[in-house]
């Protein structure tokens, strides 16, 4: 259910400053402030909040086959403004209901008296967001945009937490950029990446405050972008590398005038939190499409990411769905190779059985396509409508419950498209969405109510593969609720309670994990997706502590509510999640220290009870009954390496 009020008015004060050297956009607080204005033709803006600066005068302004339009404009002295409140509710995201509010300004910029562009602003209290709105130009009613100057120019001193961009058609069977690349953290501004940017999204911390740049609503009608590093501070927006799609494809995006840009989403604020609790990356969008159905957002249980390809087989995945419905799951995702090592009817008699058990399929595809030599199978289905809508009219058919699309090329245009024409032809047939080796997913779960999930992270499949993933994966998951998490749903496919991934848990076999069980249960609360699939394993029934496997039975994978309690990307997080009236406040620890504090859980009410799962120093876990004492504070003990979990009755 959704409700939307707009209220439309003039307000030339306490919203938009009417000045024709500056327009000045403040959020709802009066905190946040916007400012806009013109050097020498060029339009800039700056943000400010708490009256501490945030960003410096920064660029506006593109160039597209019609014209240079970044100097040699005129910003107009009208602006339009709307006081925007709205309440929608989304069950995928931080919080099922969010009451939205904010202030807009159209500032429009001319050249020769006509009209060339608007920026639209929407400023809250702790997110701006902006995009660009072209006008024809004579009798032209498209253009590609060639280039944009759009930048973020941080104040001297920021410090960076940052992922590269990855050459393209590089990696793995030539399937880079994949979001899939390590953070560098705590670094000084003034560089790269590897030579190619940073993926979205990007944060940095400047003086006391913090500010997360990324954008969000791209769709068919333009491309994804990244950062690109530039001296002195400045950030802009980059578009996809042409090698990207094995070279095909335009970089640049073509646009329909009049036409809009994405959002670039801007969040700020003195702490983490507004970092930690943003919604701007939906609150801008808006649904593209009705859902066929009522779409169920469950956990589940795959068998690739302990037994790997070999084991995609008709009686492992029989295994895993009688594991899934002991464990009280939904759904199992069978992955790559099934179509030659397990055949389509056999999926259909695995469909049948699961359904018997209460427990539907999500079903892997190649997303290929000419783009890269990713070899797995199925493929040849997904790029092609006639042959994508076939394929899902039987998946229909059999029951089916949705997909897990693979090895996408870049970030183009034509890529946005297909992403586009999956989600849309999949609501068709009912089928809900999982993206994997993809990009970052910017809005989506409001945009197309059947998407699920992405990975876009350097996800739990390297932990497998690497024994350097298991000894940073603390260090990765202090990262990820301030960054890649904060702005879309992370399929990370985590939560693992083999020792050792490998097929039957033996020791010394494989890449061994080195965080405790409870780390394991902690990051099932702070990796946010409404769709999960967990890494655990038929075997943890008898070889994992009965208390973990109570806790992952029953924790939620959607939630209503979230908090932001502590924490520092790369070293240590606490946060809290509410389901129903349940509170779950989570926590791991990366650095080399024990941590020892005391958290304050005034969410709670008083004299509440509830269960705490914690780590001895040897990262033995176990678990207590607790009851909040009356200044609602409890004190906690977390090693490196360990976790901490605190659930409410």
């Amino acid at each position: 259910m959704m409700k939307n009020i707009l209220v439309l008015c003039w307000v030339f004060f306490s919203i938009v400053n009417l000045s024709a050297k500056e327009q000045i956009v403040k959020g709802p607080d009066g905190k946040l402030i916007v400012s806009v204005e013109m050097k020498e033709g060029q339009p800039y803006y700056s943000v400010s909040y708490n009256h501490n600066v945030y960003l410096k005068a920064s660029p506006l302004g593109l160039k597209t086959t019609w014209g240079d339009y970044t100097s040699g404009l005129v910003m107009m002295d009208e602006v339009i403004t709307n006081e925007l409140s709205e309440s929608y509710e989304l069950p995928n995201i931080k919080f099922s209901k969010v009451d939205y509010k904010a202030n807009e300004a159209v500032v429009s910029f001319t050249r020769d008296g006509k009209l060339v562009y608007d920026v639209i602003f929407r400023v809250s209290n702790n997110d701006v967001a902006f995009k660009y709105k072209l006008y024809p130009s004579g009798d032209h009613l498209s253009c590609i945009v060639e280039n944009e100057v759009t930048g973020f120019v941080l104040p001297e001193g920021t410090t960076t937490f940052l992922c590269p961009q990855s050459k393209a058609m590089t990696g793995y069977a030539r399937t880079a950029p994949s979001y899939e690349t390590s953070y560098n953290t705590d670094e000084s501004m003034g560089q790269n990446g590897f030579g190619n940017g940073y993926s979205f999204p990007c944060l940095f911390k400047v003086n006391d405050g913090w500010v997360l740049i990324s954008e969000t609503g791209v769709d068919s009608r333009y491309c994804a972008s990244r950062l690109i590093g530039h001296k002195e501070g400045l950030y802009t927006i980059g578009f996809p590398q042409p090698e990207e799609n094995n070279g095909n494809g335009t970089a640049s995006p073509g646009v329909s005038l009049p036409g809009e840009t994405p959002w670039r989403t801007i969040t700020v604020g003195g702490s983490l939190k507004p970092i930690v609790e943003t919604t701007v990356p939906f609150d801008v969008v808006k649904p593209k499409y009705e859902a066929s159905g009522k779409y169920k957002f469950t956990k589940g249980s795959w068998s690739w990411i302990m037994k790997m390809d070999s084991h995609t087989t008709f009686q492992v995945q029989k295994e895993y769905i009688d594991f899934s419905a002991a464990m009280g799951y939904e759904t199992i995702l069978v992955d790559a190779l099934w179509d030659t090592q397990i055949g389509k009817d056999k999926i259909a008699e695995l469909a049948a059985y699961g359904k018997s058990k209460n427990v539907g399929l999500y079903l892997w595809y190649n997303s290929n396509g000419y783009w890269n030599d990713a070899p797995q199978g199925p493929r040849g289905y997904m790029h092609l409508s006639y042959f994508r809508r076939k394929e899902m009219e039987w998946m229909q058919g059999v029951g089916i419950k949705g997909i897990k699309v693979d090895f996408f090329g870049g970030d183009k245009q034509i890529t946005m498209q297909l992403y586009e024409e999956i989600l849309a032809d999949a609501n068709d047939y009912g089928l809900q969405v999982i993206f994997h080796g993809c990009t970052l997913p910017r809005g989506w779960e409001r945009m197309y109510p059947n998407f699920a999930s992405s990975e876009a992270v350097l996800a739990s499949e390297n932990l497998h593969f690497s024994q350097g993933s298991c000894d940073a994966e603390a260090f990765n998951a202090c990262l990820h609720p301030f960054i890649r998490n904060a702005v879309g749903s992370m399929d990370f496919g985590g939560s693992a309670l083999n020792q050792f991934y490998n097929a039957n848990n033996s020791p010394n076999k494989g890449s061994k994990r080195i965080t405790s069980d409870v780390f394991a249960l902690a990051t099932a609360v702070l990796f946010q997706s409404g769709v999960q699939h967990f890494a655990l394993a038929p075997n943890n029934l008898h070889d994992a502590p009965q208390w973990a496997i109570d806790f992952m039975k029953e924790v939620p994978s959607t939630w209503d509510e979230i908090r932001f309690i502590d924490g520092y990307p790369g070293k240590y997080v606490l946060i809290a999640r509410r389901s129903g009236s349940k509170w779950y406040i989570a926590g791991v620890n990366a650095h080399s220290e024990t941590i020892k504090t005391k958290l304050d859980l005034s969410m709670l009410q008083k004299n509440a009870k509830g269960i705490m799962y914690f780590d001895d120093q040897n990262l033995n876990g176990t678990f207590t009954e607790f009851k909040l004492n009356s200044k609602k504070q409890v004190s906690i003990s977390i090693p490196c390496n360990g976790g901490i979990l605190i659930v409410s009755e």
